[in-house]
């Protein structure tokens, strides 16, 4: 079929698969949306799940329905190497811009708060040339969101944003990717600044994305976090909406699929989003015509997997020094003799959390000789412990990738 109209193409389509059985985020967002605006009580939201769920493009999806709803958005990633202040400055500057406030006067006095709050990132005694500047365009405001106390100044931020949005019956809403990176210290001020808002009935709320131990990271840094949170886990999708995430884009094209080849999808992709665009991307230019059959997708499969060796699994495994990577070898090994907890899923041995015990036996070492490997692996993000003692990848399908490479 024609390559220049395929629709899993990255970019390609008004719905991208990914996307694809979220309808219940969806509303639930809307939700929320319309009560915080009603001065109503509500939670922020932390969406968690592996790589290649669609994270991303949910938290993308909720910041348009934000942004619908006449709400002033900003969105950042987070990054290990980067403190909050920068980023966060950014996406307040955006978001009070998008508010639709009429006092002039007013939307200035906030912007210096915020130009305040960012400004305590310059060190101190630095040149000029060396100093950064938030491009916001109003006086400093001298006194707030300036005490270099990240917990203090980011409380007055958010007071001063939600007062803003206030006044015109409206909310501000920061998006975060990747929440797990924050540093510790900044994780523990979002959850006071939360807390802070939610007892005062500003609309601010805070919508973060992450791995699946994002909940343990804000549970370590306030024992309360459970009770500013909405916890949303983003897994795969159930079998019915991968179909229509590949029935769905081929449909407005005019190609079908047999039944047949939805079967073959579902078992070489397990629902996960990420998985269906790239082998549907393939499948659609090996595909001669429509309908697509099982046969395409067995013809498809070993380029779709080439594909993915190399910009998925091995762009991520190359970031591994030689003893992360035997870690990782080892626990792709352990996983096969761990016990599968649902006979249901296709590919088991790749959601299965593994005993840190179990990867020391199978490299014939003791476990806290590891734990340096195991370290590193979380911070980089390569693996994730969800409880004590056990690890798994952040990566579906990962393991098995691993057994496959000399």
């Amino acid at each position: 079929m024609d390559p220049i109209t395929n629709p899993y193409a990255p970019g390609a389509g008004q719905r991208p698969p990914e996307l694809a059985g979220r309808d219940e985020q969806l509303r639930t967002f809307d939700v929320v949306l319309e009560r915080i605006a009603r001065g109503r009580a509500e939670r922020s939201i932390v969406l968690t799940g592996l790589r290649g769920v669609g994270k991303t493009v949910l938290l993308n999806a909720l910041r348009s329905s934000a942004v619908r709803a006449d709400w002033g958005t900003g969105k950042f990633e987070a990054r290990p190497d980067q403190r909050l202040r920068r980023p966060l400055a950014a996406a307040a500057h955006q978001a009070v811009r998008e508010l639709a406030h009429p006092r002039g006067d007013d939307v200035d006095q906030v912007l210096g708060t915020v130009k305040a709050f960012a400004l305590r990132d310059n060190p101190t005694g630095a040149k000029l040339r060396d100093r950064w500047q938030p491009g916001i365009d109003v006086p400093t405001v001298s006194g707030r969101a300036d005490s270099g106390d990240i917990e203090i100044d980011l409380v007055e931020l958010f007071t001063d944003v939600g007062g803003l949005a206030a006044d015109v019956g409206k909310g501000i809403a920061f998006f975060i990717d990747e929440m797990q990176d924050l540093d510790p210290d900044d994780v523990s001020a979002l959850c006071a600044a939360c807390h802070e808002i939610s007892q005062s009935g500003l609309p601010v709320i805070v919508v973060g994305a992450g791995l699946p131990h994002l909940p343990a990271v804000l549970s370590a840094s306030k024992s309360y976090s459970e009770r500013l949170f909405r916890y949303s886990r983003i897994d795969r999708l159930p079998r019915e909406a991968a179909d229509h995430a590949l029935v769905g884009p081929a449909a407005e094209e005019g190609c079908a699929f047999t039944p047949d080849a939805l079967d073959e999808m579902y078992a070489v992709t397990a629902g996960y989003p990420y998985f269906i665009q790239a082998y549907g991307k393939v499948v659609w230019d090996v595909a001669p015509t429509s309908p697509v059959t099982a046969q395409d997708i067995r013809v498809a499969v070993p380029e779709a997997e080439g594909e993915l060796a190399v910009g998925f699994f091995g762009s991520r495994f190359e970031r591994a020094t030689p003893a992360e990577r035997e870690y990782l070898r080892a626990m792709a090994d352990a996983a096969i003799t761990e016990p599968a907890a649902s006979q249901e899923d296709p590919h088991p041995e790749e959601r299965e959390a593994v005993p840190t015990s179990a990867v020391a036996e199978v490299l014939g070492r003791k476990p806290q000789s590891l734990s340096p490997a195991r370290d590193s692996l979380i911070k980089k993000g390569l693996i994730y412990s969800g409880e004590r003692g056990l690890i798994a990848f952040t990566v579906p399908h990962f393991g098995r990738y691993l057994r496959t490479q000399a």
